[in-house]
Formats: structure tokens, C-alpha cells, sequence
């Protein structure tokens, strides 16, 4: 089992940048396919990025050039850089593990989540 714990969220002007942190207790990062999810009012939880077991990484193509999905093995946190964001980017961002190889994009695939940090992008 593992526990994760997400920071670094927060109220930015479009066009800025910011970095989120997952930071995971229990199991070493290398055990899970890692997933940051996020989620605006109203509105269904969608994939924004993973980077799985053997480090391979998948973005959506809504932040494709944009996001930036990373892994810190040794300090057991994974990170999400955001840069040029927009205010369609506002909304409570998820990190999520999944302890499986199948290296899904759905909510299903993962079985361990975040509390989520808000992140808010002023126009």
C-alpha cells in the first residue's frame, strides 16, 4: 500500500508556471505506474499524465508542451511542472498510483489517491 500526499498548488496568472509534488510513504515509486489526474467544478476527473514503472510517460494531449510529468526515485515524489497555463487549467489536481504493469489512463486503473491541491489560473 502506499500513501500520497500532494503540494505545491495555488492561484497563478495565465501564462505561469507552476510545480506540483506528490510525495509517496510505503512502497518505493518504482513499484507503482504513477498518474497525476485533475478535476474542474462541474466537470468529470480526466487524465493529465503518467510515467510507468519502467519510466515510459504519457501526457494528454490537452497539456501536451506544456505539462511535464517527472519522478524523483530517491525522494519518493513524483512532479508535475506546469508552464504557459491557462485558465481552463483551473481545477483540483490528483495523484494517483496504480500497482499493476498495464499502465491504463482511466480512473479505474488506479487504486491509491491524493487529498488533491487546487490550483487556480487567473485570466
Amino acid at each position: 500500500q502506499v500513501q500520497l500526499v500532494e503540494s505545491g498548488g495555488g492561484l497563478v496568472q495565465a501564462g505561469g508556471s507552476l510545480r506540483l509534488s506528490c510525495a509517496a510513504s510505503g512502497r518505493t515509486l518504482r513499484s507503482y505506474h504513477m498518474g497525476w489526474f485533475r478535476q474542474a467544478p462541474g466537470k468529470e476527473r480526466e487524465f493529465v499524465a503518467s510515467i510507468r514503472m519502467g519510466g515510459g510517460i504519457t501526457v494528454a494531449d490537452s497539456v501536451k508542451g506544456r505539462f511535464t510529468i517527472s519522478r524523483d526515485s530517491a525522494r519518493s515524489t513524483v512532479y508535475l511542472q506546469m508552464n504557459s497555463l491557462k485558465p481552463e487549467d483551473t481545477a483540483v489536481y490528483y495523484c494517483a498510483a496504480d500497482p499493476t504493469t498495464f499502465g491504463g489512463r482511466g480512473i479505474d486503473d488506479f487504486d491509491y489517491w491524493g487529498q488533491g491541491t487546487q490550483v487556480t489560473v487567473s485570466s
